[in-house]
């Protein structure tokens, strides 16, 4: 009966060595363990993580609008580049200047999310698949960038960022029925 005790030290002893839940329940050593890791995606519920979703997205589609000037092979897709750079240019900062309104310590990041930069980079090395890889990335990215702006909008907490929401959402609405009519013309089926 008395050999559970010492099977149990040993069991514990030993996960403790393997780095076990002992470890684990200890509290971090200072704050920087607290912090998301580098690639967690923002929480759009809040204030900061919405204004960085919304500014990677608009990098993103700066950029690739740019390339799809550049790399895109039908005069449809280098003119709604063109559109992407032109209309994103100003989200961005019309979502600076919301931003610098609502004040509470928001800041613009200075680069895009790491999915947007995988994006952009799948882009790069599309080549003859290039308008088809870029049209159905369109879609995939105004759905998206809909839906955050549609949701911040109703239920966001800062009044400026609603208003940026609100504005911005039916602009993107009609990016994405524009893209639609592209990505069935290139074959996606987006």
């Amino acid at each position: 009966m008395n050999i559970r005790y010492p099977v149990v030290t040993a069991l514990a002893l030993a996960l403790a060595a393997c780095g076990g839940p002992e470890e684990a329940a200890e509290p971090p050593a200072d704050d920087t363990a607290l912090a998301p890791e580098p690639n967690a995606a923002p929480d759009p519920a809040t204030p900061q993580g919405f204004v960085e979703l919304a500014a990677s997205s608009d990098m993103y589609e700066i950029e690739a609008g740019r390339l799809a000037q550049d790399m895109g092979q039908s005069q449809d897709i280098k003119d709604f580049g063109a559109m992407m750079v032109e209309d994103h240019t100003t989200s961005s900062n019309n979502l600076r200047a919301a931003v610098s309104e609502a004040g509470s310590g928001l800041a613009v990041p200075p680069a895009m999310l790491a999915k947007h930069q995988q994006q952009l980079d799948a882009l790069r090395t599309a080549g003859d698949r290039f308008d088809a890889v870029y049209a159905e990335q369109q879609v995939a990215a105004h759905e998206e960038a809909l839906s955050l702006l549609q949701t911040q909008a109703e239920s966001g907490t800062a009044e400026p960022l609603k208003a940026f929401a609100a504005e911005t959402a039916p602009v993107v609405e009609g990016h994405l029925e524009h893209v639609r009519g592209l990505a069935a013309a290139a074959g996606t089926g987006g």
